[in-house]
């Protein structure tokens, strides 16, 4: 049976700090993660990572057989589908002189297997930095509101609702639930996933996707594009974010054009910057740079790595990276950049204590029925040691 390798050799350091924690295949945009898109376009199931070290306890080695290796970080047009489909063994293809795909025995991987190299001409929808996850995803959620929902009908929209546009660009999985809120499709699809909730006074700006059990909370107000990942839970105002997964804005406040990992928590009337007052480009900060580099962007809120925590009323300023489980409770603003494991959030603050962090996502994790497992100490433990 063929495998599915996905590799992170171009791209992952380029999207910390989102991937301290995960390949860049496992990152969500639109409504799937990337690993997710392809294996339903490719329908293979077996996938494994070629990723960090420290990573490759939690996400799988490749065995060694024939695989298809793949650069999993954009979206195909179809001909490139069909041309990723159509490799046999020993060919490739190249796309602005980087590797993208190829058909190998992982066994004694190597580039020398390669016998013939071909150069995709046409464009691609490249994601290279943690902002392209909320800039194109409008166009991830048409990509995969189409592969997800063709041929299928969707659930009926409640009379109590208000919806402004085509019903056809609205899906609803079996078990949402939807009441006295209203839709709007003129702008973007929705799709409500499996057992999510739409609770009474919400206002839906597509394009927009609220993935499996996912909720938001009553008298919402999202503005697309924004992806909601599974088990969160988001009220408020939102603008054109997305959040991977198991995470929760509850309450009130402003989030726009932000990147928000898993297990991370808002507290309440925590609000973050989008624009800078003088309406300059937003700066972020680099990690492959190692400073703050141009995003080439007017609007760029915030970055945030899986296991972070704000306080109620905290105040973001535009373009803030916060790492890994960090907690930001202090007064004032905080750094555009709050380091990994920041017990305050303010530059200079001691570290969280590792002990006390497992606590916490052991605490975080079980609400959602998900365990910490010792591969996630060890990735915790890493991140601490090393970043």
């Amino acid at each position: 049976m063929l495998q599915l390798v996905f590799s992170d050799a171009q791209y992952w350091e380029d999207f910390l700090p989102l991937t301290f924690t995960r390949p860049t295949a496992e990152m969500r945009c639109g409504i799937l993660t990337f690993a997710e898109r392809w294996q339903k376009l490719l329908e293979i199931q077996e996938i494994s990572f070629i990723t960090e070290d420290y990573l490759q306890e939690k996400f799988k080695k490749p065995e060694g057989k024939e695989s298809l290796f793949i650069v999993p970080n954009f979206l195909p047009t179809e001909t490139v589908l069909e041309q990723i489909k159509n490799l046999h063994q020993g060919e490739a293809l190249v796309y602005e002189n980087e590797l993208l795909a190829a058909r190998v025995n992982m066994e004694s991987f190597s580039l020398n297997q390669i016998e013939k190299m071909t150069d995709i001409t046409e464009e691609l929808l490249f994601f290279k930095q943690p902002t392209d996850l909320f800039s194109y995803n409008d166009k991830a959620i048409d990509f995969d509101f189409e592969l997800l929902t063709n041929g299928r009908t969707s659930q009926p929209l409640s009379e109590t609702n208000g919806l402004l546009g085509n019903k056809e660009d609205l899906f609803i999985e079996e078990g949402a639930q939807i009441e006295f809120s209203t839709l709007n499709t003129k702008s973007g699809k929705i799709y409500i996933g499996k057992n999510a909730e739409v609770m009474e006074g919400c206002n839906l700006r597509g394009p927009i996707a609220l993935c499996d059990d996912s909720k938001f909370n009553l008298g919402a107000k999202i503005y697309g594009a924004t992806t909601i990942g599974p088990h969160s839970k988001v009220g408020g105002e939102v603008n054109n974010i997305v959040i991977f997964g198991y995470s929760n804005k509850g309450h009130d406040g402003f989030v726009g054009n932000s990147v928000i990992g898993e297990w991370c928590n808002l507290g309440a009337d925590t609000n973050s910057s989008n624009l800078k007052n003088n309406y300059a480009e937003v700066k972020l900060w680099n990690y492959r740079l190692k400073r703050f580099a141009n995003t080439g962007l007017q609007f760029a809120g915030l970055i945030m790595g899986d296991h972070s925590k704000t306080a109620i009323n905290t105040q973001l300023n535009t373009g803030t990276v916060a790492g890994v489980a960090a907690n930001i409770f202090k007064s004032g603003f905080p750094p555009n950049l709050i380091d990994n494991f920041s017990w305050g959030g303010m530059k200079g603050d001691e570290k969280f204590k590792l002990e006390k962090a497992y606590e916490v996502a052991e605490k975080a994790m079980a609400r959602r029925k998900v365990p910490l497992t010792e591969a996630d100490k060890d990735i915790l433990k890493y991140i601490y040691e090393n970043y």
